[in-house]
């Protein structure tokens, strides 16, 4: 592993740069819409982070490479580009990322980074600091529950959006709700400060402005707010109240999560490559067959695909997109998005893949229970998975030991967690561990052992039906 760290540091041609495939349109360094931040005390200080907002447009690209330390340190910055957003937003020559929208990333590979601000979307928050004295990882504590910015969408009721807005100067507002309006009603916090309508930014407005820009949003409006205590604490962590951080709350439209098990006649759909809103190229959903796995998962024509197995593939071609799904093997986990919710998140300039948290799950009928139980070892139908350990280091799931039917399980996953959104779920049962069959109770030692070492944990996995233990 660290032999292979090093080369990617030596070796200019492996160096990965945010330039992706023309054919994409997302190629070209663009204006950042983003506050420029000046230095602060807490980016001064070497034992704090210091925080980068990147903004890139549709075509463009934030302007900078990563290259793999040494040693595993991580990945470090490389090839900033003069002008682009990340130059412009203080990003510097050397600079190790810390974590990438508030998920920690210090010890994790080049390419799993790299991944991760793919799927930001249009707008990416970085920590990184220039040279580390302890643990980078002990730099950057995730923000808990509660303790970020809000994403509210308000609908106009017969007592109009339900709040006024106060302010002192250009650029502060904050939002005086009407008791029970539609701005309570959505989830907008009492004494909240505005920082954004409609995913653009209000702290270049007079209020005035921000009366017409409201005006023009017709019967619906989408706030990025902060209550005060998030605020302050905020201020104190010297974390940013940036957009990529944001809870969703009421939003029209999101993410969903379809698990699929294939059936006799396969998964009864077609990924097609086309372009979609705002004529961006994309993977497409098409010919979902009725009655057909798919279908059933609840699989809509013209839903655009996301992840697969909780993975990106935004930015991805259709071939390996394709290879992706079929590396699952007959039981996929696919996040989708429909061209209602694609036009709402481009709207507000965020990923869907931001706001997984809350998405919708839909789980096919529970026809499993009259498949026959494979042979046990049986390589047909399993699939595997990677996983990279969370910010608490863990891998987000619990394992259960039976001397009868299957040998090792997990029996609980953590929602949002590592497993979660490899598409591991309670019952499945574990056939491999890193290439190794798993086959006794000693097992259980092993991969708890396995899961301190170095990542990716590999796993192969059969699944759980009604009946018996088998895999799909």
């Amino acid at each position: 592993m660290e032999a292979a760290a090093a080369g990617l540091q030596e070796a200019a041609p492996l160096t990965l740069k945010f330039e992706f495939n023309p054919k994409l349109g997302i190629d070209n360094p663009v204006l950042s819409l983003a506050e420029d931040h000046g230095p602060s005390d807490a980016w001064l200080c070497p034992e704090r982070p210091r925080f980068c907002l990147l903004s890139k447009e549709e075509g463009g690209s934030f302007g900078f490479q990563l290259r793999q330390e040494a040693g595993g340190a991580g990945p470090a910055v490389c090839g900033v580009e003069p002008g682009a957003p990340a130059q412009r937003q203080g990003l510097r020559e050397g600079d190790r990322i810390l974590a990438v929208n508030d998920q920690a990333v210090a010890h994790e590979a080049l390419e799993m980074v790299a991944r991760r601000i793919r799927a930001s979307g249009p707008r990416v928050l970085l920590a990184v600091a220039a040279a580390p004295a302890h643990d980078p990882a002990l730099l950057c504590a995730p923000l808990g529950p509660g303790v970020r910015p809000r994403l509210c969408h308000v609908v106009r009721d017969e007592g109009g959006f339900g709040f006024s807005v106060t302010h002192e100067h250009p650029g502060s507002f904050w939002l005086v709700l009407s008791p029970g309006g539609a701005a309570e009603r959505a989830g907008v916090p009492p004494g909240a400060r505005l920082l954004e309508v409609n995913g653009l930014s209000v702290e270049q407005l007079t209020h005035s402005q921000l009366r017409r820009r409201l005006r023009r949003s017709g019967a619906q409006v989408t706030l990025l707010v902060a209550a005060p205590e998030v605020e302050e604490q905020c201020r104190r962590l010297g974390v940013p109240l940036a957009a990529p951080l944001a809870e969703g709350w009421a939003l029209p439209a999101g993410p969903r999560r379809l698990h699929l098990q294939e059936g006799p006649r396969g998964f009864g759909f077609l990924l097609r490559e086309e372009k979609g809103v705002g004529g961006r190229l994309g993977q497409f959903l098409w010919e979902v067959d009725p009655g057909l796995p798919a279908d059933q998962a609840g699989m809509r024509a013209g839903d655009r695909l996301l992840a697969v197995a909780g993975e990106s593939v935004e930015g991805l071609g259709h071939a390996e997109t394709v290879s992706r799904i079929r590396a699952q093997g007959s039981r996929v986990a696919l996040t989708v998005v429909d061209p209602e919710a694609d036009r709402f998140f481009r709207m507000v300039r965020l990923s869907p893949l931001l706001f997984l948290e809350g998405a919708e799950t839909e789980d096919p009928p529970g026809e499993d229970a009259a498949l026959p139980p494979a042979p046990r070892g049986s390589r047909q139908g399993s699939r595997r998975c990677s996983l990279y350990p969370g910010p608490g280091g863990g891998y987000g799931f619990r394992l259960s030991y039976q001397a009868g039917g299957p040998r090792l399980s997990i029996a609980q996953v953590t929602p949002g967690g590592a497993a979660a959104r490899a598409g591991l779920q309670p019952g499945d049962e574990i056939l491999e561990v890193n290439g190794r069959p798993v086959d006794g109770e000693q097992d259980v030692d092993r991969l708890h052992r396995l899961a301190e070492a170095e990542p990716p944990l590999c796993l192969r996995l059969g699944a759980r039906s009604p009946r018996g233990w088998s895999e799909l």
